[in-house]
């Protein structure tokens, strides 16, 4: 018996894989951005994410936003806000993307840790900014 994937790649499906891609093969890198932006402003400015349109770039994601939309459909965000609540910066990344219309919870916990990644990595907010943003464009 041979076992088929039964969903059909779709535009919908297919960003959600190529940013599950993304974060894997750029894990030291975004986690070093993690940790830059969370030392220089902890979460006053809501949680990092990426926004897909109208070309991907980072963007702050401000915790009442995420709180309205979460009414706006119905609690069925109620997830997402309590691993944002309860995220550990030091141990673990935790990023919104949005794109095609939804959003999607990027979560990982690097080794090193994203203290180490930003020390190893030694690069500037900017510098991870650009970088980050041009393999996300290709």
């Amino acid at each position: 018996m041979f076992f088929t994937n039964s969903q059909t790649e779709t535009a919908e499906n297919k960003w959600k894989r190529q940013i599950d891609r993304f974060a894997k093969e750029n894990q030291t890198e975004l986690a070093a951005l993690f940790w830059a932006l969370w030392l220089e402003n902890g979460n006053s400015q809501g949680t990092i994410g990426i926004d897909l349109k109208p070309q991907p770039h980072f963007v702050y994601c401000p915790q009442i936003e995420i709180e309205k939309l979460n009414h706006n459909v119905e609690n069925r965000l109620q997830e997402i806000l309590g691993i944002i609540a309860n995220n550990n910066p030091e141990k673990e990344v935790v990023m919104i993307v949005i794109g095609m219309a939804e959003i999607k919870l990027v979560q990982f916990a690097p080794e090193p840790p994203p203290p180490a990644c930003f020390q190893q990595i030694g690069q500037d907010i900017d510098s991870l900014l650009d970088l980050l943003e041009n393999r996300l464009s290709q």
